[in-house]
């Protein structure tokens, strides 16, 4: 439900408040203090939930992350949040707009995906979005490891693998999306029967869950809803940041607004679901790096039904499930980055 802007937007930052990826001008002397830990890749649907938003922002502001594509992926068909039949030219059109909003130029690393889900589990969508991932993942000019983030639903990086499966052996898939898993957590009140992320494309998680070269890191359901922050936590530390603090309070509260409008029962918080993906990938450990301030467990990575389950399956390569994500790390760093962004652009 991200507010689509039109093709074309510009937002007027002057050329002294503009910059490209791999500078960072608000940071001053200290831009170099921490150089680039691995490459990265962002894939989410930037027309539905505004939680990929702050995701998107925070990412573009962190040092530690060579951002080299961000794909722009769709939702699933009638979804309520863009109803749309073409969702991912919307994600591509606010990622730009996003970008236009920041005064960051670098508009070539966003490729547009597919506008639907695979039909079946060997025929890949060939798109832009699937042939950058595939460019990269291929790279024999960099150590960097490479991570693809994924917000929404799998249909591009499925893709990109089903052309090309040696990708699978040359990057890690983190994802935000999934069920519980038996004996970790229980589904919330009156949970959709599909998990939203996995319903996008079930068929695309399935090959990924089935790639024996794959590693994954999941934040299932009930961890991505951990990530709560309050209302007033978003007036005080986002809105009143600046400009682009502003514009994403401002899409949380066009969802609030819908909630209430439609009669449902409305709450002081919001879930920020996708922010997990900047925690586990630019706020790791300066010593023996890693997501260390969260909590996962290893498990045999399971098969996905076509309902949406999980079938266990003995002696498959090992996954990691986290179980609790570090929200005080988390959503500390975004506000200070976000401050600190501003306070430069206003100068």
């Amino acid at each position: 439900m991200t507010r689509t802007p039109s093709p074309g937007s510009h937002h007027d930052v002057p050329a002294a408040r503009r910059w490209r990826l791999g500078e960072a001008p608000w940071r001053g002397d200290d831009r170099d203090a921490v150089p680039p830990s691995m490459r990265l890749i962002i894939d989410n649907d930037f027309s539905g939930d505004p939680d990929d938003l702050f995701q998107l922002v925070h990412h573009l502001l962190s040092p530690s992350v060579e951002i080299r594509a961000i794909v722009a992926s769709h939702l699933r068909p009638g979804d309520g949040m863009d109803p749309s039949d073409h969702t991912a030219t919307n994600a591509e059109l606010v990622a730009r707009d996003v970008f236009a909003r920041m005064g960051l130029e670098s508009t070539g690393i966003i490729h547009r995906g597919s506008e639907v889900a695979l039909e079946d589990d060997s025929t890949p969508r060939d798109t832009p979005a699937a042939r950058a991932i595939i460019a990269e993942a291929m790279r024999e000019d960099t150590d960097l490891p490479l991570v693809v983030a994924a917000g929404g639903g799998l249909t591009d990086v499925a893709s990109a693998y089903l052309l090309e499966p040696a990708i699978a052996s040359r990057m890690t898939l983190i994802w935000i999306g999934g069920p519980e898993h038996d004996g970790l957590a229980v589904p919330p009140p009156n949970a959709m029967p599909i998990e939203y992320n996995l319903l996008i494309d079930v068929v695309a998680a399935q090959v990924l869950f089935d790639a024996p070269d794959l590693e994954i890191w999941q934040i299932p359901r009930d961890v991505y809803r951990q990530c709560l922050v309050s209302e007033t936590e978003l007036r005080f530390r986002v809105a009143k940041a600046g400009p682009l603090g502003r514009y994403l309070y401002d899409e949380v509260r066009a969802i609030m607004g819908v909630i209430r409008e439609l009669g449902m029962p409305a709450f002081e918080t919001y879930a920020l679901g996708d922010s997990p993906l900047v925690l586990l990938t630019a706020l790791r450990s300066l010593f023996e790096p890693d997501s260390s301030s969260s909590v996962y467990v290893e498990k045999a990575t399971p098969q996905i039904t076509d309902e949406g389950a999980y079938r266990p399956v003995r002696g498959t390569r090992p996954m990691r499930v986290y179980t609790h994500v570090d929200v005080r790390l988390m959503f500390e760093d975004f506000y200070l980055k976000l401050q600190e962004f501003e306070q430069w652009r206003g100068r």
